[in-house]
């Protein structure tokens, strides 16, 4: 099976081919990484920014890169809840057919430092290398990892919306998929 991720982040790319080797185990994948524009500002915010992202984006790769079983767009975001900034991410996963799937992951909180910098405008990987001292750390363990010295890596993290955009695609018959 051919997957398209519309990132050539290897976090992402990593967290794609977990998950669907967990939903089809036996199947043998190849994934391939690709940029297209989300559609959206560089650090949404807001659940539906969010999620708008991660549809534009498999949306766009599907258009761009045409040949693959599927095609999935991860985009994270941030969102105000009770002044605090939370961060989530929306998984999509369109396959060659046109159907879809979608997973959102957990959320957590960020520290007041890194929210006021987001809330300033830098997107949330800016901000965690610059409290963190760190350098591109959105390729690496991110927020989930740097906050929680890598009891959940962000490839994990991931994953879980993976496997949830995938349960469409494991039980075809009970979403009437083709």
């Amino acid at each position: 099976m051919k997957i398209i991720v519309a990132s050539e982040n290897p976090v992402k790319k990593k967290a794609v081919l977990t998950g669907f080797e967990k939903m089809f185990s036996g199947e043998s994948f190849e994934v391939e990484g690709v940029s297209v524009p989300s559609g959206v500002g560089d650090q949404p915010h807001g659940d539906e920014e969010t999620f708008r992202g991660a549809r534009n984006r498999a949306e766009k790769a599907s258009r761009e890169h045409p040949g693959a079983d599927y095609y999935v767009g991860i985009e994270g975001g941030v969102e105000e809840r009770d002044s605090e900034l939370g961060v989530t991410a929306w998984v999509t996963v369109k396959s060659r057919d046109g159907e879809w799937g979608k997973g959102k992951t957990s959320m957590f909180f960020l520290p007041p430092r890194v929210a006021e910098l987001v809330r300033e405008g830098k997107e949330l990987g800016d901000a965690d290398d610059i409290v963190f001292g760190r350098t591109n750390s959105k390729q690496q363990n991110g927020a989930v990892g740097l906050l929680t010295d890598n009891a959940v890596e962000r490839a994990e993290y991931y994953r879980e919306a993976v496997v949830f955009a995938l349960i469409p695609f494991k039980n075809r018959k009970l979403y009437r998929l083709g």
